[in-house]
């Protein structure tokens, strides 16, 4: 009897590469947020585009009460910005404003930190109690407490007198705050830094919720005290916040407007009470003089840029650093 045939051993198959990955359906991107995002452009442009054309333009031409009845107005190159840079005056108000806005911004920043990290270290009621009355203060019209702190520093009837006339051999009864330009100064710049806490401390709030537990945990376990950690974590971490809030409150100083009037309303005339907004709407409104106010609008906003782009430049330094 025959032995069974047996089969040949089957030969080995080489590995199988594995068929390369079909390529991704590509995303297809839709025009819609472009599209959406367009109607908010053109309000932008034309709601901050056109008065900054006629400002410009207005600038090169003399455009007085005669012009506003219909006359057109000359063209008269830049005699008005000659005018306006040789003027001793301008830039006495300009060296005034500048230093009004360093003093109030910088003054408000170490206030609205101080009470953005109280906010942070106390409990929560109390937490709550000064989140809420900061809004209110906030949230005010300027009209509202701007008429509050003008009876705070009247000379007849104001707190401010009677309180500092409490204090012995001290007679402040009748004296008026809003006559000597350096007491009127520190009225504005008290009601300024007083608006301008609260949105300092929000912001400063804000960022110091951000810092990591872990980090704040590492850095006690390290001996940390609580003022080399705020010095040398907290605030570092959170300057990046704390420089855009510094620069916007920069630029809102600088072109304060409606207190610095209102102020003078109270009773305090002339040119030794202005800075760069009083300044520009006297030289429109009061004197007619349009094209001197375009003339000075462009400077403010060429020496808002330039003192801007110093900040924005530094920053992003910072960026390309980190």
């Amino acid at each position: 009897m025959s032995a069974p045939a047996v089969a040949p051993p089957a030969q080995a198959q080489p590995p199988r590469l594995e068929d390369p990955p079909a390529p991704r359906a590509r995303r297809r991107r839709t025009k819609l947020p472009y599209w959406l995002i367009i109607p908010a452009i053109v309000v932008v442009v034309v709601g901050t585009g056109y008065p900054l054309i006629w400002q410009f333009v207005t600038s090169f031409r003399e455009y007085g009460l005669a012009q506003q009845f219909g006359q057109p107005a000359p063209f008269v190159g830049l005699q008005n910005y000659s005018e306006m840079l040789t003027d001793t005056g301008f830039w006495a108000i300009v060296l005034k404003s500048v230093v009004f806005c360093l003093v109030t911004a910088g003054v408000s920043m170490v206030l609205g930190i101080a009470l953005a990290l109280v906010m942070k270290n106390v409990g929560k009621a109390l937490r709550l109690t000064l989140q809420i009355a900061m809004l209110l203060a906030w949230a005010m019209p300027i009209v509202a407490y701007m008429t509050v702190w003008t009876w705070l520093f009247d000379d007849r009837n104001g707190v401010i007198n009677y309180l500092l006339s409490l204090i012995p051999g001290v007679d402040m009864i009748g004296h008026d705050w809003l006559i000597n330009p350096w007491s009127f100064f520190a009225v504005a710049s008290i009601i300024i830094i007083w608006y301008s806490v609260p949105f300092i401390a929000f912001s400063a709030y804000a960022g110091f919720t951000q810092v990591s537990d872990e980090v704040v945990e590492a850095a006690q376990l390290d001996g940390a005290t609580g003022f080399q950690m705020t010095r040398r974590i907290i605030l570092p971490i959170v300057k990046p916040v704390l420089s855009i809030v510094f620069l916007l409150q920069l630029i809102w100083d600088l072109r304060v407007f409606a207190q610095i009037q209102l102020l003078q309303d109270a009773g305090s005339f002339g040119s030794q009470y202005d800075l760069l907004g009083t300044y520009i709407y006297k030289l429109g409104t009061g004197s007619q003089d349009f094209g001197l106010a375009a003339t000075a609008s462009i400077v403010v906003m060429v020496l808002t840029l330039g003192l801007s782009w110093v900040y924005v430049r530094q920053l992003m330094k910072e960026d390309e650093q980190s």
